[in-house]
């Protein structure tokens, strides 16, 4: 059986954990600050967004990624539904009042649907994670859009 796998990456910026989670909550934008391709909504969630669905499309992979947490100016969350050979995909961005700013935590764990993949999926996620970090300590660093 494939063992659990985790990833994190951490950044810190001068913006506040509100304007960190702003961002974060506005998926539609997360192509201009980050490495990933266009977003397309699929389903809205509830009234604050919880449960929507959406599917980023980047580099010929379609990610189906689902909301799962919203805690305002604290955590963001998400699971992948399809289109990566991983199950049980979750992932956290994490936001802490530090410094005068906020100290991010963007932190995955999955289980590789292909035996001996484990190793490669955590350093390419690894590798992104930390380019995803970098681009929104970058964008919310530059302040409100």
């Amino acid at each position: 059986m494939a063992k659990i796998q985790r990833i994190s990456a951490n950044g810190h910026t001068s913006a506040s954990p509100e304007a960190v989670y702003a961002l974060l909550e506005d998926r539609e934008h997360w192509p201009d600050w980050s490495p990933l391709g266009r977003f397309r909504l699929l389903e809205k969630g509830d009234q604050n967004g919880l449960g929507a669905i959406g599917v980023f499309s980047t580099n010929g992979v379609n990610a189906c990624e689902e909301v799962i947490a919203l805690d305002p100016g604290k955590r963001f969350g998400y699971t992948l539904r399809k289109g990566m050979p991983l199950r049980d995909y979750r992932a956290y961005v994490d936001l802490t009042p530090a410094l005068g700013g906020t100290d991010i935590h963007w932190h995955a764990s999955f289980v590789p649907k292909i035996p001996g993949t484990g190793g490669l999926y955590r350093r390419f996620l690894g590798r992104f994670f930390g380019r995803m970090v970098d681009g929104l300590v970058a964008r919310a660093s530059r302040g409100a859009p």
